[in-house]
């Protein structure tokens, strides 16, 4: 009856609903699994769409939302302000150790880069200087706003809107046999004087398929785009707190944004929060005697306490050593499997970076997010107990950081058990 009334009254996202099976009916979830209401249990590989780093009902987090709504549970955030924001904030500052220094707060990945790009745009029209393009990558994926949606990928998922997009200029993704190629063109572009910023997801480009690139053509790139006055948006809503074994992706290079956005994992997972992060020479620009020149942009829930408090609790545990033993116990055993995996037949790419296990699946049929091998695979992973969604013909592991070695050894096992089950070469898993 509850899934009929689904059926009935809900519109779910990045979903076929003429084509696709009835969803999960999930009635509860702890640490790196989740149950059904009749009575199956899943293990949740992807931290439900990457979201949930520490693992479902985490009672330290639970009792810090707890304790925060008995306070406030929500207040108006232009012209009042409330503690735990201000914690947060300092906190997210600190610990990005840089330039970074102004905290502007929205509801999710996809606003926290529609506000970083009103940013630079509206930077440029309070100085009176006329800039109008923006440089990013193929293959990109930013949110689903319309700001956002123009500076990803032109594709399947946006063809409805691409009459209503601003121009960007996009460069291919970069691999090592092209690298030198789209820096010069990067070059050429900057030194135009045209460009109001470039953005990107900092080393991993996630619905593109998990796709990695260099840490040298980043920060080449930056280097550039500095050099040419363009401003820099680091995209770490999926990159950022321990995913890629750091706190944040850029942590792994020598170079810096101007502007970083953040979400996701942000709040452990648990409350809708975004943070876009600038620096006080953006901030600064904004500063005038007309209110014409500040950044009018909000939403309902900025700043929203609760939100906030769980990102607190959530800072509190990546100050606990044991995530990050965790963390690094989690890439050690992909490592491992990576190891198996290199030169098997059917496997195009294995990689790993942190946490984040990928599988490029050769097929003679189209690759990326309408591989006929997704659909598939997906089944077969949820007929033994595993809520995996591949990208395409890409497998991907991201779990939660509380995933047990067990569990980890059970999720190779199931993706061993699919290579064999569908004629591929066995692999011995230890």
């Amino acid at each position: 009856m509850v899934l009929e009334d689904d059926a009935k009254y809900v519109w779910h996202p990045f979903t076929q609903i003429q084509t696709e099976p009835s969803p999960l009916l999930i009635s509860s979830a702890k640490n790196a699994t989740l149950f059904t209401a009749d009575g199956k249990s899943y293990l949740d590989c992807n931290s439900s769409w990457w979201v949930n780093v520490h693992g479902h009902g985490n009672e330290y987090i639970a009792k810090a939302i707890q304790t925060q709504f008995a306070a406030i549970d929500h207040v108006i955030f232009a012209g009042a302000t409330h503690e735990k924001a201000i914690e947060l904030s300092k906190r997210i500052v600190e610990k990005l150790n840089c330039d970074l220094q102004k905290v502007f707060f929205s509801d999710n990945g996809s606003t926290a880069v529609e506000v970083a790009i009103k940013m630079c745009m509206q930077f440029w029209h309070n100085q009176g200087i006329k800039k109008s393009r923006v440089l990013a990558l193929e293959g990109a994926y930013h949110g689903d706003t319309f700001g956002a949606m123009s500076v990803g990928e032109r594709d399947y998922f946006n063809a409805p809107f691409e009459p209503f997009f601003f121009n960007v200029d996009f460069l291919e993704f970069p691999t090592e046999a092209n690298e030198k190629q789209l820096l010069a063109q990067a070059k050429i572009l900057f030194e135009s004087g045209e460009f109001i910023s470039l953005i990107v997801e900092p080393l991993i480009q996630g619905s593109a398929g998990m796709r990695f690139y260099s840490i040298s053509f980043l920060e080449e790139l930056v280097i550039l785009a500095k050099a040419n006055n363009v401003l820099v948006i680091f995209d770490e809503i999926m990159t950022a707190f321990g995913r890629t074994g750091t706190l944040f992706a850029f942590e792994h290079t020598t170079v810096r944004p101007d502007i970083i956005c953040l979400s996701k994992g942000l709040t452990g997972g648990v409350l809708p929060l975004g943070l876009t992060v600038a620096t006080n020479a953006i901030f600064d620009a904004f500063l005038s005697d007309e209110r014409a020149k500040a950044f009018l942009h909000g939403h309902s829930f900025t700043g929203n306490p609760l939100a906030c408090a769980a990102a607190c609790a959530s800072l509190d545990l990546f100050e606990q050593a044991a995530t990050w033993e965790n963390i690094k116990a989690i890439e050690t055993r992909n490592l491992n499997f990576l190891q198996k995996l290199e030169k098997h037949p059917v496997i195009d790419n294995a990689r790993v970076y942190g946490t984040i296990l990928a599988l490029d699946l050769k097929t003679d049929g189209p690759t990326g997010y309408f591989s006929k091998i997704r659909d598939k695979a997906y089944t077969f992973f949820l007929e033994n107990g595993l809520l995996l969604r591949p990208l395409g013909n890409v497998l991907f592991i991201n779990p939660p950081y509380c995933l047990t070695e067990r569990e980890q050894l059970t999720i190779f096992e199931v993706i061993e058990k699919f290579l064999v089950q569908n004629g591929f070469e066995d692999l011995k898993i230890r």
